[in-house]
């Protein structure tokens, strides 16, 4: 099953005190960019101690809990960092480290974010401060407690038989296709999202709905809900302006598409697994 390595996890431990941070897993985010150090190609968040380097200024510390025995910590800050620290953009690391270290680092950026854009309170106005128990932030004047944002979607690879259906998005760069995405709408079950989403984007309906796992995305703030379902009827119509466009693709001759470090990606492979198994 998808993300079943317990390496996958962080554990909510107790903070430690100062002294014991210096090995910890510090991810910095400065200007919404995330600090790096890469090493054969392969960038990794920084330690504790070499923080100490950085010519950056902390706005924000927030504990995240132990992965591997690890502390790790979001961080915000301010600064122009030199060699060997270079800053890049989330999306720099998809691919290129493990998939546990990817969805650690997208945790990170959520909980900054979070935590910026909730500073003060959105009903009173009042300055918010860090729940005693919860991790949450509370309004002093008020009371109103706001919990980190979580906006569910879904994600579906549509299948007829040996074919499936992909898309472009118009905003991606020219030969890259992959599934159905959507947010979830006030007041709608997951599986009524996934039979709106295809009927608005493509123009088909389908049936035979199949859950199989679901990925932290943090760009900014989702969590998503894989599908597979299967091709009922209609004739493809891109309805949305976001499609450019969207065809059938037999298993064996697939485009240029995800890598399984995203959900989208594992759904397509799922499937031609499938079908191969299927075909002997």
């Amino acid at each position: 099953m998808w993300l079943t390595d317990p390496d996958s996890f962080v554990s909510l431990a107790q903070e430690p005190d100062s002294s014991a941070s210096d090995e910890s897993l510090y991810f910095v985010f400065i200007d919404g960019e995330l600090l790096s150090i890469v090493e054969a190609g392969v960038p990794r968040p920084v330690s504790g101690d070499e923080f100490r380097w950085v010519d950056a200024e902390v706005d924000a510390k927030i504990y995240l809990g132990t992965w591997r025995s690890l502390h790790c910590y979001a961080i915000e800050a301010r600064g122009t960092p030199a060699a060997p620290y270079i800053l890049g953009d989330l999306h720099s690391w998809l691919g290129r480290v493990e998939s546990s270290m990817f969805y650690l680092a997208g945790r990170a950026k959520q909980m900054v974010d979070w935590n910026k854009d909730h500073m003060f309170c959105g009903r009173c106005g009042s300055p918010t401060t860090d729940h005693a128990t919860d991790r949450a932030k509370q309004c002093r004047e008020c009371g109103l407690i706001n919990y980190p944002r979580l906006s569910p979607s879904i994600i579906v690879l549509v299948r007829r038989g040996d074919e499936a259906l992909l898309a472009r998005n118009s905003g991606w760069r020219h030969g890259m296709y992959s599934t159905i995405a959507g947010f979830v709408e006030p007041g709608e079950s997951i599986e009524q999202t996934v039979h709106r989403e295809v009927l608005e984007e493509v123009g088909l309906e389908v049936e035979n709905l199949r859950y199989l796992g679901s990925q932290p995305w943090p760009f900014p703030n989702s969590l998503m809900l894989g599908f597979h379902a299967d091709y009922r009827s209609g004739e493809i119509a891109c309805n949305d302006d976001e499609i450019a466009e969207a065809r059938w693709f037999h298993y064996d001759n697939l485009p240029n598409r995800p890598g399984s470090t995203a959900i989208s990606g594992w759904l397509i492979d799922t499937f031609v697994d499938e079908r191969r198994q299927l075909a002997g």
